[in-house]
């Protein structure tokens, strides 16, 4: 019954397996689950600070989403600022929405409100390939 549930789900209309996805996008709730699933990730993780009552973020949210869903060596968390005051300081966050990605522990890149679709994947695709993203593309 579950491998029928499983193999429905992923032939989803979009192709997108639901089952994964749910694992590559989480919503942070505390610090202790921070640190666990961000900072020691094996994998870089693209952190979406949003509030509900954010009009860019629920722009900025879906699209993270469709960016980030079918890439397996890539995580999306959302933390809502309203539930996570530490957070928001310990990063300075100052407005939303605001993302930063991390690798290995570290901030990498981070910006504030909406970006074009085209520049938040080429941001992913150096964060992939683990390039100094505040450098220009020595190959360009």
């Amino acid at each position: 019954m579950l491998r029928v549930l499983r193999n429905s789900v992923q032939l989803s209309s979009r192709g997108i397996s639901l089952l994964s996805s749910s694992n590559k996008k989480f919503e942070i709730n505390d610090n202790t689950e921070f640190i666990e699933k961000v900072m020691n990730s094996t994998v870089p993780v693209i952190v979406n600070f949003h509030a509900e009552w954010c009009d860019p973020c629920k722009i900025l949210t879906p699209k993270l989403e469709q960016i980030v869903g079918p890439m397996e060596d890539l995580n999306l968390a959302v933390v809502d600022v309203e539930s996570n005051p530490e957070l928001v300081h310990t990063f300075e966050v100052k407005a939303v929405p605001a993302v930063i990605a991390v690798s290995n522990g570290l901030v990498v890149h981070k910006f504030i409100g909406l970006m074009p679709a085209d520049s938040i994947e080429s941001l992913i695709q150096k964060l992939r390939a683990g390039a100094e993203i505040g450098t220009p593309d020595k190959s360009t």
